[in-house]
């Protein structure tokens, strides 16, 4: 009786080292390993995935104002909190538009973010862009003849705000999204409180290597967002020519090193991320596709197998999400982050 209770013991600390794996922050908190990416999930889809995603055990959750689900988010949230969930247990990040980066606009949207999701705080906040635009009515983006209307951003301005809603506790840590090297070093050397996290792109084909050592020296812990390489989104846009990058769950390459683990090619992609020290939140709405997602943790890969999957990286070349397509002009913004390819 006495192995069978220590085995059951046994099994319990290895549950749960693998479903709680986490990362820890400057700011002196812990994100989650693997969370959730809420960026296709509809308001609709959003009330059956945020629970069946805490039912998985996901207890990391990814959303952003330009997303337009945070009130169904927070929905799907107040119905866990009612069934016994305790807030502490989340990390919750959600993110400020493009436009409202101005220093007035922070502690507002901060605060209708904060009202959609039912929350006293957030986790993690972060300039979702670098680049600003104007602010219409009702929190909306303006826009002349359906283009719309940079401005320039003041960061260290911006930041100084950011900094005062942790003070105020509406947030605990913040942090960046798609900024370049000089732009968070900017920030970096100015801020009181240090940015402790960026959310940049980064999969087996875009692997952000110089990016990643950066954010080591400055004790930055990076989301990757599209971590599978955006699977139904490979189409590139770049100068009018549409390039289609093969999917990597079909690369013999991965599909190979899953075979050898008896793991999924989503697995193995998600567990070469998190094993170099990356955060991930594949966006899922689908309740098997995330429950595949989030079990990753009974695994590590050889050395011989990492560096295969490090001769996948096409650089520069395989970012998929360069924001051209969204934004008019957007490539004479001298705010734009990311090398501009010819």
């Amino acid at each position: 009786m006495r192995v069978l209770l220590s085995l059951a013991y046994l099994f319990l600390l290895a549950t749960c080292g693998r479903t709680h794996e986490k990362f820890k922050l400057s700011s002196g908190y812990e994100i989650p390993a693997i969370g959730l990416g809420t960026g296709t999930i509809t308001p609709n889809e959003a009330d059956e995935a945020i629970a069946n995603a805490l039912e998985i055990g996901y207890r990391h959750i990814d959303t952003a104002f330009n997303y337009r689900n945070e009130a169904a988010i927070g929905s799907a949230l107040k119905k866990w909190f009612q069934k016994g969930g305790k807030r502490g247990d989340l990390f919750i990040t959600t993110k400020l538009p493009h436009h409202a980066n101005r220093a007035e606009s922070v502690e507002k949207y901060l605060t209708h973010s904060l009202k959609d999701l039912g929350l006293e705080y957030v986790d993690m906040y972060l300039i979702h862009m670098p680049y600003g635009t104007k602010e219409g009515n009702n929190l909306t983006e303006a826009t002349d003849n359906g283009n719309v209307i940079f401005e320039s951003v003041d960061h260290l301005a911006l930041w100084a705000k950011m900094e005062e809603q942790v003070i105020a506790g509406r947030a605990k840590s913040i942090g960046l999204s798609n900024f370049n090297q000089s732009q968070i070093l900017n920030i970096y050397n100015n801020a009181k409180i240090k940015p402790s996290n960026l959310e940049v792109e980064a999969h087996a084909y875009f692997q952000q290597m110089e990016l990643r050592e950066f954010c080591r020296e400055y004790n930055i812990v990076i989301t990757a967002y599209s971590p599978l390489g955006s699977p139904n989104d490979r189409k590139r846009i770049h100068k009018g020519t549409e390039k289609d990058v093969p999917s990597l769950l079909e690369l013999r390459e991965v599909k190979e090193i899953a075979e050898k683990y008896n793991k999924t090619a989503a697995q193995i992609l998600l567990r070469r991320s998190v094993q170099s020290g990356l955060a991930v939140i594949p966006k899922s709405s689908n309740k098997d596709h995330q429950r595949e997602n989030f079990d990753i943790f009974d695994f590590n890969l050889s050395e011989d197998d990492v560096a295969k999957m490090r001769n996948l990286d096409k650089g520069e070349i395989g970012r998929l999400f360069d924001f051209l397509g969204f934004f008019k002009d957007l490539n004479k913004n001298p705010q734009y982050p990311f090398p501009l390819l010819t």
